[in-house]
């Protein structure tokens, strides 16, 4: 498929919560300090799903969602000056501007005028994107990563990867609490023991509770079945080190905090809809054992260098994540059903003819 300018096949909607269909559309064209990226792989995630309910305030109708992806660029502005055509790339799901105060120091996962595929911006669910700000932010995919496990990365490895090393802190020997083992809480289990952690994984799911203890998982709950903060507290005798909410309820954060031992350290990745975000925080237990909550939005593309020596020198194999490849033509199906799914690993888009 050569990249002419004219049109592109896409999953679109029109209004929230309404039909998906397959569309024939414009391709997109490259700003002067963007590219277009000819999709090769585009991994599907729950925050598309938030975005196709209404949930997320950036996206305007009607949409083309997808963020998490890998391809090739076939078009490029004219004020590009780190990226060629032919180049194999990937992006974060929160691109920074390069020039806003947070840009600045090195933030870019909260830019004040960020990019976001599949939100601000069309995304991936489609032959082609356009990405905006690529000097800051395109990062060249290894030779030896495929498309699909590049796009595996996307949000979930690169959020997980973040939570669990810069925000969360976690060093050899700590102990970690996984709490919800879907794309990202499987990630993170990989990367907790690619630092030599000992790992806790939680799930309501038996699918997915054996699917983390191949992922290395050193102990495993199942939620549905004991009392989680009793067992964390258990198996780490007497509270973990670092607990990350990777499922986005107000249950699992809850016992996130409470399974902390003292200085212990809660990230929030899952995101929250409204119903969960009026939260009984134990704000006395929080004072009494200094505990650190922190909130995990993504991560920087000048950080992927450094994630890429722990997967190479941690033998992380990006493509255990991957669970069921689907065609372009699936996702009106697919994607309205994403919070109910029970199979386990990474869905990913392959094929987009």
């Amino acid at each position: 498929m050569y990249y002419l300018g004219e049109q592109m096949k896409a999953a679109y909607y029109k209004t929230f919560q309404g039909d998906i269909s397959i569309e024939t559309l414009p391709d997109p064209k490259p700003t002067v300090r963007g590219v277009v990226i000819q999709v090769e792989a585009s991994g599907l995630c729950l925050s598309d799903w938030h975005g196709w309910k209404g949930h997320d305030p950036d996206i305007r109708l009607p949409h083309v969602p997808g963020h998490e992806l890998a391809g090739t660029i076939v078009a490029i502005g004219k004020e590009v000056s780190n990226f060629e055509i032919g180049h194999r790339v990937t992006v974060p799901f929160v691109c920074g501007c390069g020039t806003c105060e947070y840009c600045l120091q090195g933030d870019h996962q909260v830019c004040n005028r960020q990019f976001q595929p599949g939100f601000t911006a069309w995304g991936s669910f489609a032959q082609y994107v356009a990405i905006d700000y690529a000097d800051v932010n395109l990062v060249h995919i290894p030779t030896h990563i495929d498309s699909v496990s590049a796009a595996a990365l996307g949000c979930r490895f690169i959020t997980a990867y973040r939570a669990v090393r810069d925000q969360g802190r976690l060093m050899q020997g700590q102990t970690l609490a996984v709490h919800g083992c879907g794309g990202v809480g499987l990630s993170a289990i990989q990367i907790g023991k690619a630092l030599g952690a000992i790992v806790i994984a939680i799930d309501i799911s038996e699918e997915k509770c054996a699917f983390a203890k191949k992922m290395g998982a050193d102990y495993i709950i199942d939620a549905s079945k004991s009392n989680v903060v009793e067992a964390v507290r258990d198996y780490s005798r007497g509270g973990v080190h670092l607990s990350i909410d990777a499922l986005g309820h107000g249950e699992t954060c809850l016992n996130s905090i409470l399974s902390l031992r003292k200085r212990g350290r809660h990230v929030q990745v899952g995101l929250m809809t409204e119903e969960h975000t009026s939260l009984p925080i134990p704000m006395p237990l929080i004072i009494a054992h200094e505990l650190e909550l922190f909130g995990s939005h993504g991560m920087q593309a000048h950080n992927y260098p450094q994630m890429f020596s722990l997967i190479d020198e941690g033998g992380i194999n990006l493509s255990e994540l991957v669970g069921t490849l689907i065609p372009l033509e699936m996702v009106p199906a697919v994607l309205p059903k994403m919070h109910a799914v029970k199979e386990v690993g990474i869905s990913v888009i392959n094929s987009f003819e």
